[in-house]
């Protein structure tokens, strides 16, 4: 199966510039699965889409949504073209969701500045986490406070207490994988990830991939 595909990507590589193929290869040796992102029921769309961009740019390659009170859309303007290149996990409950990180060996860690949190720079970056982000108005469910492993919060010093969930959530991301990169950890993909990522992101580089594809399969028979 590995080989098939290992073909199918090379055949396709053909049809995409030198550029994107080593620019692809650049990205994906930055990206990680170590920490994940999860957001619960956030009503403002365009605060979704900038987690996602957010996840884009600091190399977090999945993002998981809830989405048992709210639409399922992405606004592809806030979002830049982050959907092509993030892989979102979509729940229609809170608990199928922690099911689903904890059944991938995740901690589940709730970001709240109301509970005995740890402060950001005191995160231990060690183990595998999904990192939880709450509605604008009421912050995270008492479903994910009972189930989470532990809670975190960014140090401030103003009258405010908390701040928008795009902006809390691009500071933590742009925190903890600054350190995962500059530490000891195995933090990156696999090599069948990168081998998976690298066919996706060619096929959504190239017009008509499904004819182009099925010449292939044809050239293969």
């Amino acid at each position: 199966m590995k080989n098939n595909v290992k073909e199918l990507l090379a055949y396709l590589e053909g049809f995409i510039t030198e550029n994107r193929k080593e620019g692809f290869l650049r990205v994906l040796k930055n990206r990680t699965k170590h920490f994940t992102i999860a957001i619960e029921d956030v009503y403002q769309l365009h605060n979704t889409s900038a987690v996602m961009r957010s996840c884009e740019v600091f190399g977090i390659q999945e993002l998981n949504v809830i989405e048992e009170k709210f639409g399922k859309r992405i606004d592809t303007e806030i979002a830049m073209g982050a959907q092509k290149w993030v892989d979102v996990n979509r729940f229609n409950s809170v608990q199928s969701c922690i099911n689903e990180l904890k059944g991938q060996g995740y901690q589940i860690i709730a970001t709240t500045p109301h509970n005995d949190s740890c402060m950001l720079h005191e995160f231990d970056i060690s183990k595998p986490s999904a990192l939880f982000f709450g509605t604008e108005r009421n912050g995270l469910s008492e479903e994910v406070i009972q189930q989470a492993d532990g809670f975190l919060k960014i140090p401030m010093v103003g009258y405010t207490e908390s701040l928008n969930i795009s902006v809390s959530a691009a500071i933590i991301i742009q925190d903890v994988t600054n350190r995962l990169r500059q530490s000891e950890i195995n933090w990156q993909l696999t090599e069948d990830e990168v081998l998976d990522k690298r066919l996706d992101w060619t096929r959504k580089s190239i017009k008509d991939i499904e004819f182009i594809e099925k010449k292939f399969y044809e050239i293969k028979e």
